[in-house]
Formats: structure tokens, sequence, C-alpha cells
């Protein structure tokens, strides 16, 4: 059903994807830029000139959708009423672009009514892509070979790995870690790349507890991730929207190969108290 937005969003990934390698093994300067809670984050020439990439190929082929971007101004009004939305990350995981650990992606997602439809998780330096359309299956493209994914049935926690924060690893989660009796961590970058790590059957369990991601970190992820089978949602089970006005995903995230979810979210709850980890939706508390 989305095919041609499905080729356009993998041809758009490649061609920012081998831009930002060229800035990777050639050298750029950094910046800063002022995030939530006056909070700084790491800004290059790669990232903008992979945005206007995208943002010019999708403009052209899809030339009535709305089109958001990190590195673009937000035309608020345009999004909210557009049925159809693409929302962009040209580089996830700028800090490890940044450090160049080769953790960072190209993360191209297209949101209708509100749900992401489409999705595409590029890993340039690695050379692997995840992606996904609705109804349609989650794949894994790697050195021309393809393979449909699916996410781990496993209900043991002891037997999971989860995947957690290279550069942003929280020590809240050693207490999860033994809470769940989850032995099993690997350390990587970006969300995007997590979340693929799940799909693929690496890993089966991701928490995030920060509120610092925004929706163009978790659109083009989430659709591959259900395709897999698996679930992305906040911290207390609500599964996030693309079709608001506020960008910030104020309830963290807990991805997890489907099949233990709803345990998740129950077993995370009570340390979520312990952590004084408030629900916040829209701006407000709940």
């Amino acid at each position: 059903m989305y095919k041609k937005e499905l080729d356009a969003a993998i041809s758009a990934a490649r061609a920012a994807g081998r831009r930002a390698l060229e800035h990777y093994r050639n050298g750029f300067e950094t910046e800063s830029k002022i995030g939530v809670d006056s909070h700084e984050e790491p800004v290059t020439i790669a990232d903008r000139e992979a945005s206007r990439i995208i943002v010019e190929r999708l403009a052209d082929a899809f030339p009535a959708d709305a089109i958001l971007s990190e590195e673009e101004v937000d035309d608020v009004e345009n999004r909210l009423s557009s049925e159809r939305v693409w929302i962009i990350d040209p580089i996830d995981g700028t800090s490890g672009f940044v450090k160049k650990d080769g953790d960072f992606a190209v993360q191209i997602g297209l949101a209708v009514a509100g749900e992401p439809v489409v999705g595409v998780v590029l890993l340039p330096f690695h050379n692997i892509a995840y992606f996904a359309a609705r109804d349609a299956g989650a794949f894994r493209e790697s050195e021309g070979n393809i393979e449909r994914l699916r996410t781990s049935e496993k209900l043991d926690f002891s037997s999971m790995q989860m995947a957690v924060s290279r550069n942003h690893r929280s020590p809240k989660i050693n207490s999860i870690l033994a809470e769940f009796g989850v032995e099993g961590e690997m350390q990587r970058g970006s969300v995007g790349l997590k979340i693929g790590l799940i799909a693929e059957q690496t890993c089966d369990l991701y928490i995030h507890l920060s509120h610092r991601t925004k929706l163009w970190d978790t659109c083009a992820p989430q659709i591959i991730l259900e395709e897999a089978g698996g679930r992305l949602t906040d911290l207390w089970g609500t599964p996030y929207r693309y079709d608001v006005r506020d960008l910030q995903n104020w309830g963290g995230i807990v991805a997890t190969n489907g099949a233990v979810h709803a345990t998740t979210i129950e077993r995370l709850r009570p340390l979520l108290t312990d952590f004084g980890r408030v629900r916040v939706t829209n701006n407000r508390s709940a």
C-alpha cells in the first residue's frame, strides 16, 4: 500500500547517508543547540545537509505532504492540518557521529492520521538498513541481502538482552536490570539502532527513562518494531501519536519484543515511583 513512499524514503536515506559519511570521514566542526531543559545537544553540518537532501527529495515526490525535520523550522499549523506527515531525524545519534563510534542513523518516518505507516532506519557506517511499511512486514538489508524481521518470543527476562544507551546511560538502568533479572546488556547509540536490534532478535528490551527524545526519534523505529511483532510505547504503556503539537516524547520509551510488553510496563511502574518519574502528557502531569 505504501510501496512508493517506502522506496522514496529508502532512496532519500541512502543519499543523505552518503553525504553524512563524507563528513564523517573527512572531518567536520561541531556546534551546540539548546534542547529541552536548556540541555545542550551537538549538531554538525552533516545533520543540516542530510536534512536538506531528504526534505528536498520528499517534497518533490510528495508535494502535498507536510514535512517535519529536526534541523528545519517546524511549520506546526501546516503539519497539524495535514493527514500525511514525514518525520525526519537526519542523523539520530549525533553524539556517536561526533565521537566516531559508528552508531548513528538516518531516520525517515511517515505518519498518516497520527500513526506511523512507513519507517526507514539507515546505519551508513555499518551499511545496514531497517525498513517497514504498514501491513507489509519489516526487513533488514545488509550487503545486498534482505531478510524479514521477527522479534523473539522470549518470556523469561533472565534470558534476555537489554539494549541501553552508549552515550546517555542512566545509572537507574542498574536498578531496572536487577529488578527484572536481566543479565545481558548491549550498549549502542541511536534510538533507531537499538530498536532495530530488538526487531532482529539481537536484543529483546529497551527502556529509556529520559523525556528528551522527540517524535523524529521514534516514528520510523516504531513502525519497524511493530511490523516485526514488537511494541513501542511510553513508560506507562501508551503508544505515541504523531499528530500532536508538542514534539517532545515526555513519557520516555519502552520497546520490547511484544511478548513481554504488558509485563514490562507492570513491573516498571513501582520503579518509576521510586525514581520520582512523573507521567507527563502534552505538557500536563497525568
